[in-house]
């Protein structure tokens, strides 16, 4: 069994980046497709979603709180799942479903429905410090090149 976990752990060590692009595309993706709706809603449909922030005690600017949700989903999965500012995003992409889950929380829906926003949440924490991996525009444009250093040891 040793033998076994040994070659499956070498062999998809070769493949991270792989699988950091595989986790960005279909993360990042889903996030466009929720957030589209919303981005193209138009003012009342930001102003509808900007109302759930009541729960926090701010009354004001509800279309700009929604429309900003709209933007996080929809621009952050892109720029996500294309890997450009990739930490800034994850950070953005945290704060959403922060919000969204406490949003659920205090509106008594329960964990059941805020469950999927605090698990999206932990992915986005988790992908900030795992960082994009080889095949993203951050590492193209040399905003990631500090990550190769520490695997440079096992290339």
């Amino acid at each position: 069994m040793k033998k076994l976990m040994t070659w499956l752990n070498q062999w998809s060590f070769s493949y991270i980046d792989f699988g950091l692009l595989l986790f960005r595309l279909g993360l990042g993706g889903m996030f466009m497709w929720h957030g589209y709706p919303k981005i193209i809603g138009g003012v009342e449909k930001w102003a509808a979603l900007g109302k759930s922030m009541e729960v926090f005690g701010i009354t004001f600017a509800p279309a700009f709180w929604g429309f900003m949700s709209g933007f996080a989903e929809f621009f952050g999965g892109f720029f996500f799942a294309i890997g450009f500012l990739y930490r800034p995003m994850c950070l953005l992409l945290v704060s959403n479903m922060l919000v969204a889950f406490s949003t659920q929380m205090l509106s008594d829906k329960g964990l059941a429905k805020a469950s999927q926003s605090l698990e999206d949440g932990f992915s986005f924490f988790a992908a900030f410090f795992v960082g994009p991996g080889r095949y993203s525009v951050d590492e193209y444009l040399g905003w990631n090149s500090s990550q190769r250093s520490r695997f440079s040891k096992f290339e």
